[in-house]
Formats: C-alpha cells, structure tokens, sequence
C-alpha cells in the first residue's frame, strides 16, 4: 500500500490544469472541502494519485454541481453534499484489503441517476462494460448503461457541455429554476414514475415533489429490485 505522501507528490499532478478548466466554465461550480484530511484519507483508501482527475477532486474539492445542481459529482464532500468515501461507505479506517463491492459511486443527479465506475468484475455485479469504466444508472429504465469512458474522460465529457443532449427528454420548463432552489440533500420525485408506461408519456404532464436524496435513490434501487434488475449498490449514506 503506497504513503499518503507517495499518493500527493506526484509530478504532474492533475490540479493545476483541471481547476482552471473547471473555473471556465459557467455550468460548474466547485465546492470547497469541509475537511481536507478526509480527502487524504479518501486518496490513501482509493490508491490513486493527485495525477488522477479523480485523485484531484477528492483532495482539491468538496465536489463540482453542474446545471444549477442537477448533477452532483461527489469529491471530498461539502456541507449536505457527502464526500466519495462516505457515499461508498469506506471503512472507518484504511484498509488495505477493502474494495468497493459493486462499483464506486462518484456521482448522481436529482432524478436518482447514478453515475458509477465499475468494479474488476462488472459483468459480476450485473453492470454492463468493463472494469474502470463509467457507467449510468438511468432512472427512466432503472438499468445500467455503459458510457465507453473511464473516470477522467467523463469529467472531461462535463465540461464539453454535453449535459443538455444526454438529458434530452427528462427535463420539463422551468427545471433550472426549481432545481436551484433545491437543497444538496434533496432531489425530485416524479408520478407517475419515470421507468413507468404512463411515465414515458412526457414530463410536461408529470407531477414532481421535492424529496429528500437518498429516498430518491433508495426508491430506484428498491424498484429495480422489485423489477428483477440488478441490485444498484448504492448509496452507502446521504
């Protein structure tokens, strides 16, 4: 197991390109880390290093909100946003032998989509693509989907402002203002259900209740149970 020092003093760490890439961008917003110690300590489970995007954003952020909020991509954590190792339920603390079970959680947006990476054993977990790829949990069909990208392409597909096609069709008028009022602990429950016949018939004639987060995702995990999809695996808390 690599030092924590071994881990941050890296040549060419990530940092100095992603944060002012991140701040060019109008669409994001970068979170400040309530703790930095948890970062390390998130780095020292992980075993990556700050060259990574997602080594960076554990140690240098509490998270980034994209679209007013509507996607949460999980860092260090910030005040009611939960940092990666407490969403993925890391031990109290390190331990050399512990693995993420299904997957690691690194974020999710106000519908109760899920973005993961995969696991060594995908296919295992019943989640489709291969090991160290992103994919999507998507509430529309609470089934995993393969986004051909590891962890660092992902945040770059962010920030080439691709969020506006990828949610075409779950978005309704008037989404951005009612998602910028919402709390970091809260998302949007929608009726009829989105994966639901009736709930493909367009969300202009949804209703939507504000909900707190982790009733939204514990609601997609328990349908898609019920539906004989894949366990999801996640939240470990919010």
């Amino acid at each position: 197991m690599r030092a924590l020092e071994d881990l941050i003093t890296v040549d060419d760490p990530a940092w100095p390109a992603l944060g002012p890439a991140l701040a060019a961008t109008g669409a994001v917003q970068v979170l400040p880390p309530d703790d930095p110690e948890e970062g390390r300590r998130c780095l020292l489970q992980l075993q990556v290093t700050a060259r990574s995007t997602l080594g960076a954003l554990v140690l240098h952020t509490g998270g980034l909100l994209l679209d007013g909020g509507w996607l949460r991509v999980l860092g260090g954590g910030a005040g009611e946003l939960p940092g990666l190792g407490r969403a993925n339920r890391f031990p109290a603390t390190v331990d050399p032998g512990w693995q993420p079970g299904t997957g690691l959680v690194v974020g999710y947006d106000v519908l109760g989509g899920v973005f993961a990476l995969n696991g060594h054993d995908p296919a295992g977990a019943g989640r489709p693509g291969a090991p160290g790829q992103m994919t999507y949990f998507a509430p529309d069909t609470l089934e995993w989907e393969a986004m051909e990208t590891g962890h660092s392409g992902w945040i770059a597909w962010l920030l080439d402002d691709r969020l506006e096609q990828f949610y075409d069709g779950l978005r309704w008028p008037g989404w951005r203002e009612e998602t910028t009022a919402l709390t970091l602990s809260e998302g949007f429950t929608v009726y009829p259900f989105l994966w639901s016949q009736e709930g493909q018939s367009g969300l202009g004639a949804l209703s939507r209740r504000t909900t707190p987060m982790h009733q939204v995702l514990g609601s997609a995990g328990e349908f898609a149970a019920q539906l004989g999809q894949a366990d999801p695996g996640f939240l470990g808390e919010l």
